[in-house]
């Protein structure tokens, strides 16, 4: 299989400069205003997301350079397989947060409880349908992270993931 491209559609803004002292998922940012500035030729791909109180963000993590097969999580003091965490130094550097939207306007979204450092670029948004991406009826498992999910609220990233 040869490359796979993707162009960002807009930018994330948010209050986060750097990644140091950011939170490092959603439910760490709770209330955190951002900004969506989609590039005007996908102002119309906008139509009816008005509807969803969540939306679903796909970025690219463009401050990590290389990957890593095994990292150390924000959360734990091991080193696990990439794959098992969230971290953004991935052969894809691709991160995924549900974010609230508050309102549309034009080519640009208000949103909150951004967890995304400043200017990130942005490739996809799709609506959050709890119906499709909650799992329920089932055993579910969360690995090394069942002992750590309380402390993700407080946990804030640091430079380990940057060059």
């Amino acid at each position: 299989m040869g490359p796979v491209q993707y162009n960002p559609i807009g930018i994330i803004y948010s209050p986060f400069k750097e990644l140091h002292g950011m939170p490092i998922q959603p439910v760490g940012a709770r209330g955190v205003k951002g900004t969506i500035k989609l590039e005007k030729d996908y102002e119309t791909g906008l139509k009816d997301l008005d509807g969803f109180s969540h939306i679903l963000l796909i970025y690219h993590f463009h401050l990590c350079n290389g990957h890593s097969l095994e990292v150390k999580p924000f959360l734990d003091k091991v080193k696990r397989g990439i794959f098992a965490t969230r971290a953004p130094k991935r052969p894809n550097p691709i991160g995924i947060s549900v974010v609230r939207l508050e309102k549309i306007e034009g080519s640009t979204l208000q949103i909150s409880n951004v967890d995304v450092v400043d200017g990130t670029p942005l490739l996809d948004i799709k609506p959050y349908i709890p119906h499709f991406d909650m799992v329920k009826g089932e055993n579910i498992f969360i690995g090394w992270f069942k002992d750590k999910k309380h402390e993700v609220k407080d946990k804030k990233s640091d430079k380990r993931f940057v060059d």
